[in-house]
Order: structure tokens, then C-alpha cells, then sequence
């Protein structure tokens, strides 16, 4: 299987150069995403918010599944030697702790005001939502600040606080000395607690699909990316799903004229957003919304700001760090997960907490559970 793969690749190359075949890839692993994204109500904050609040609605169990899947299906990959993430950026690169941390916790501070992570507005942006299209533009031009503009100074000072050598200090499988066979134990744990509490709530099964969906296409993305980069010719990234770097990278495309090869990042993002507008659109679920007047603006653009700028300091957003970055058990992503975790739940218990859980948003509205 895996030499028919590598051979229907290198055609794929033959035809659409190695630019083409990425940015191609990563479309159509986007467009599942998104699908998958939409029907399930996949969402980080509403997860967080259910947690933090003992709820019963369903948010947190399709987060489990994705995360579980995600991790569980990577290190199988491999554990059978299908995968090799040891040169991945997340992992051989010197990192940050200093930057996982800060920018995790205004990452996660930056969801909760805008009602929804940076994947989450682009899904909800396809399903015709006005508010989180408006937001997720200014998530993208935060990010390419952070990057290269106004706000790179700042990041890069945060960054040098407290750096970690690339390599084995930043990979957690190789510092436990856990293997990949320990780590998808790991991660069947989890899905196994999934599976229980989906089963307790009443989940329905579309979000159980929904969710093993989402962690599917992550794997995809690590096992698609690294394939690419053993049979291509120049070098590529091994990479999987993130929204912060390459919403910066599609805005600036967007902006102005490039005459770069094309990359993974380039596909991912239309890819999503047609993938949830399908799924919306074929659900009957896609009808305009704007903002609900003037005060509640500001909130979404100033979470807008903190998730740019947070993601480009963490390295990594909700998904970039919290499921891709997790997959593969780089110790930053891990920092930058429960640090969107902490600053999430804290924002949201100081902000939203005396606000009922039906009018926090469409992001929020779970529709998960069975009655």
C-alpha cells in the first residue's frame, strides 16, 4: 500500500509539480476538515467552557475525539514506520517555552472574546457569519504583524525569555523514553473516556464521526507532508494542520502579488472554508449574521488581536499546537495546549461567567445532545 501511495504521489508530482500536489493536498484534506468541523460543532472554547462550567452538552466529547484521534492514528503511523516527525519544525527547531506560555495564554483569553478560535471563525465565516469573517481577518493581519510587521518586536523578545534546544529536548516521547507504542496507549485512553462520556451525554453519532473526522485529517496532514518530502526533489516541510501561520501566509498572497512556489499552507485555508460552507450549505445551515450592535464589535476584535499575535508567539493556535503540535508530543505545544486551556477558563469565568450559556454566541449553541 504504501509503494502504490508513494507511486500515485510522484505521478501527482509528474503532473502539478511539487508546489501543486501540496497546496492539492492540502485542499482536499481541508475541505474534510471543514466538513467534519461544521457537522460536528468542533470547537476548542465551547469545549473549555462546558468543562469549566460541568456541563453536559457534547462540545468536550468531540473535542476528545479529534484530540484522541489525532494522536492516537499519528503514532501509529509511526510506530509502523509510515512517519517520521523527528525533523518537523514543531520538533527540530529551537523553540520557546517562554512564547508557548505567553502566547498560549493570550491565545486561549483571545477565543473566549471572540467567541471562537481562529479554525472555528473561518468555519463559521463559510457558514455566512459576518462577525467571525470580520474577526478572523483581523486574526490573520495580527499574525503577519506578529510576523514580520509592527508586533515582531515584541515577539521576538518574548520568545528569547526562556528558549529550548531543537531535538531530543523538545520531543516528549524521546525525554519519557514512552516509545510511540506508549504514546498511542495514550491516546486510546482517551478515546476510550470519549467513548464513555459520548455514550452518558447522548452524543449523537454525527459528532462522534465529526470528531474522529478532525483528528483524521491532522494525521493526514503529518503522514500526507512527510510523504511529499521523501519522494520530492527539493526540500519540504513536514507539517500538518495550523491556522495562524498560514492565514498570515493566504492574506498576504491575497494582497499582494507572489510569484513563490506553492505550499501546503496556500491550500489549507480555502480548503477549510469550502469544506464547511458544503457542509453548512448541504445542512441548510448557511444564512448571513452581522453584529448585534456597536458594543459587542470591539470584544471580537480585540480577541481577534490577542489570538495573531498569540498564535505567532506560541507557534501554534488551538489546532496548530493542540492537536497537530500534540500529535507528534513537542513539548511546546503541549505548554501552549494547557496554557489555552488555563487562560480560557479564567477568561471565560471572568467575562462570560454570569452569562447563560444560550447567549454566549453561535460558536456556543451546542445542539449536541439528545433529549
Amino acid at each position: 500500500m504504501k509503494a502504490a501511495l508513494d507511486g500515485g504521489l510522484e505521478a501527482a508530482i509528474g503532473r502539478l509539480g511539487e508546489g501543486g500536489t501540496l497546496a492539492l493536498g492540502a485542499l482536499l484534506l481541508g475541505i474534510a476538515f471543514g466538513a467534519f468541523a461544521q457537522r460536528s460543532r468542533f470547537c476548542l472554547r465551547a469545549a473549555v467552557i462546558e468543562f469549566s462550567r460541568r456541563q453536559s452538552g457534547g462540545r468536550l466529547t468531540v473535542w476528545l475525539f479529534a484530540f484522541a484521534t489525532a494522536v492516537g492514528v499519528t503514532q501509529a503511523l509511526a510506530w509502523v514506520g509510515w512517519l517520521d516527525a523527528s525533523t518537523a519544525r514543531q520538533i527540530a527547531a529551537r523553540g520557546s517555552l517562554s512564547g508557548a506560555a505567553v502566547g498560549g495564554l493570550l491565545f486561549g483569553m483571545g477565543m473566549i472574546l471572540a467567541r471562537g478560535c481562529s479554525s472555528r471563525l473561518l468555519v463559521l465565516a463559510a457558514q455566512g457569519n459576518l462577525r467571525a469573517a470580520v474577526a478572523g481577518l483581523v486574526f490573520a493581519v495580527s499574525a503577519q504583524a506578529a510576523l514580520t510587521g509592527a508586533l515582531s518586536p515584541p515577539r521576538l523578545g518574548i520568545s528569547e525569555w526562556w528558549t529550548i534546544d531543537g531535538g531530543g529536548a523538545r520531543d516528549l516521547i524521546a525525554r519519557t523514553g514512552i516509545g510511540h507504542g506508549g504514546a498511542l496507549l495514550f491516546a486510546l485512553v482517551w478515546l476510550v473516556a470519549a467513548i464513555v462520556w459520548a455514550r452518558r451525554q447522548r452524543v449523537p453519532h454525527r459528532a462522534w464521526l465529526g470528531g474522529l473526522g478532525v483528528g483524521l485529517c491532522v494525521a493526514g496532514g503529518w503522514a500526507f507532508t512527510y510523504a511529499i518530502s521523501r519522494i520530492a526533489f527539493d526540500p519540504h516541510p513536514i507539517q500538518s494542520f495550523s491556522f495562524t501561520g498560514p492565514s498570515a501566509e493566504v492574506l498576504t498572497r491575497v494582497l499582494f502579488a507572489s510569484d513563490g512556489p506553492l505550499t501546503f499552507d496556500v491550500g489549507l485555508i480555502p480548503g477549510v472554508f469550502i469544506g464547511a460552507f458544503l457542509a453548512a450549505a448541504s445542512a441548510r445551515e448557511w444564512r448571513l449574521e452581522g453584529f448585534h450592535g456597536g458594543p459587542g464589535m470591539p470584544r471580537y476584535l480585540v480577541g481577534a488581536l490577542c489570538m495573531g499575535f498569540g498564535g505567532m508567539l506560541a507557534g501554534g493556535c488551538a489546532v496548530g499546537a493542540g492537536l497537530s503540535g500534540a500529535a507528534v508530543f513537542t513539548a511546546t505545544a503541549w505548554v501552549t495546549l494547557v496554557a489555552i486551556w488555563l487562560a480560557a477558563a479564567v477568561t471565560d469565568r471572568l467575562v462570560d461567567g454570569r452569562t447563560p450559556t444560550s447567549a454566549l454566541g453561535a460558536s456556543t449553541t451546542l445542539g449536541l445532545v439528545e433529549p
